[in-house]
């Protein structure tokens, strides 16, 4: 199987950066289902071309957790879940996004052609315009025979398919990585909770605007509807635009920035909100995959910077999103990771300028809830925390959230905006603090927006 990826126009082998791989060498990785291999045809100042070729071992597909039904199938020569899992061990850095040598060029929109030469599309050549187009890819498809030689024996199913756009490395990469194996609907490993985490990751601030994005859920998560409702109720929490709203034309305008996720906005905000406070040393609690921390670290007025999480899982996660074992030693140094639950007195939270919860306690009962009220504010007792949680109010605007359901299945409870300026001012009031709260994403007249933040401080004098 085959997939190239062009770059024209000046300085084309830049590309080799953003890839991570060296035009001049030959770049080989094993993989489960058989060998990757990277090379460029052409590595020239005007146009630069990498090709990804995976050999695919139809002894390795019958074998144990890989095995197929028969032994001879199209897997070795079509673009599947295959591909992906190939294109996250060699193109991995550039999929997350960084470019250490030229990070200035992650960014960086360029004109780019990819070719997958050989894809099998169910739906046909309408899905392959109803996934790409929307996403500002010019899509030009060529259906291919099921013998050259024979053409009275008419079009095969399986497609040629050439994508263009400018626009960034990282953004075509992860389209490729969700939108393959849903076109073919094949996917050769377990679905699991797992598979929620890496969509949405890979579709961070284009899916949730997509207009296929029900079919986009449904099929990759191979229509098992306990992954689709958590996938759609996060995707609803990040604010998604109706799929009926989504105007087709106007997201065609290659010059038009993507509206920002709600998720993403909150991440933004609580960051400047973190560096306006003046911290300097910061604590994100229930960290997660490590967003919040990757802000932090990518700005030097943080010197020291910590997560912690109850989820084992979750910290590894981290720690491989933030490539914590590449870093340089002086980076090193500013970031820690620890596992540890917030319902608990632990001498490791305290000393901190500023403390984060970001979406964090709608997952906690009220027993759980009052822990951690007195582990954090009376015994880690931050200068500052930032509390954020979404607004049950704004749920009546996303259209397939049921009435009186909450956007997500761990959700405990979902506070109105008073309900939670009234349990912010408990909490000053109790533990010693002064507080704002401010919404957060865009604004309804009625409604309020679809998350809230609270930011408490101590006095000057208690914080000193």
């Amino acid at each position: 199987m085959l997939l190239s990826i062009s770059q024209a126009g000046p300085a084309a082998t830049d590309l080799g950066y953003l890839l991570h791989k060296n035009p001049a060498n030959l770049h080989t990785a094993d993989v489960p289902s058989g060998v990757a291999r990277v090379f460029y045809s052409e590595a020239t100042p005007e146009r630069c071309t990498a090709h990804l070729l995976l050999e695919v071992s139809p002894i390795e597909l019958v074998r144990g957790a890989q095995q197929l039904e028969d032994y001879v199938n199209d897997r070795p020569y079509v673009a599947s879940s295959y591909v992906t899992v190939a294109l996250g061990r060699v193109f991995g850095t550039a999929l997350g996004g960084i470019c250490q040598r030229r990070p200035e060029l992650v960014q960086q929109r360029l004109p780019l052609t990819l070719t997958v030469e050989v894809i099998r599309a169910r739906g046909g050549a309408d899905v392959l315009r109803r996934l790409f187009a929307p996403l500002g890819y010019e899509v030009e498809i060529q259906q291919l025979p099921l013998d050259e030689k024979f053409p009275e024996w008419g079009e095969s199913r399986y497609f040629r398919l050439v994508l263009r756009i400018d626009g960034t490395v990282h953004d075509a990469l992860t389209h490729l990585y969700v939108l393959l194996p849903v076109l073919d609907e094949e996917k050769h490993y377990y679905i699991g909770d797992d598979e929620v985490n890496k969509l949405l990751r890979h579709g961070e601030g284009w899916l949730a605007s997509h207009p296929e994005q029900k079919l986009i859920v449904s099929r990759y998560l191979k229509r098992r509807s306990s992954l689709m409702d958590q996938a759609f109720a996060r995707l609803h929490d990040e604010g998604s635009a109706p799929v009926d709203a989504v105007e087709p034309a106007a997201l065609l305008e290659k010059d038009l920035e993507r509206p920002l996720t709600l998720h993403t906005q909150r991440l933004n905000l609580v960051a400047k909100r973190l560096k306006e406070l003046g911290a300097k040393q910061v604590l994100d609690l229930g960290c997660g995959e490590g967003k919040l921390l990757r802000r932090l670290l990518a700005d030097r007025a943080f010197t020291r910077i910590a997560g912690m999480d109850v989820s084992h899982r979750s910290l590894e996660t981290a720690a491989a999103r933030l490539r914590l074992d590449q870093m340089a030693a002086r980076q090193r140094a500013r970031i820690e990771l620890f596992q540890g639950s917030l319902l608990y007195r632990d001498q490791r939270l305290a000393g901190f300028d500023a403390a984060a919860l970001v979406e964090v306690i709608e997952h906690l009962d009220p027993p759980r809830l009052a822990a951690m009220e007195r582990a954090i504010f009376e015994f880690a007792r931050p200068k500052h925390l930032l509390v954020t949680t979404p607004n049950r109010e704004y749920n009546i605007l996303f259209p397939t959230l049921p009435p009186d359901r909450l956007r997500h299945n761990d959700h405990r409870f979902e506070w109105t905006r008073a309900e939670f300026a009234d349990w912010a001012n408990r909490m000053a009031v109790r533990f010693g603090y002064q507080v704002t709260v401010e919404p957060v994403g865009p604004l309804d007249e009625v409604h309020g927006a679809p998350s809230q933040m609270a930011v408490f401080s101590l006095p000057q004098e208690a914080g000193a």
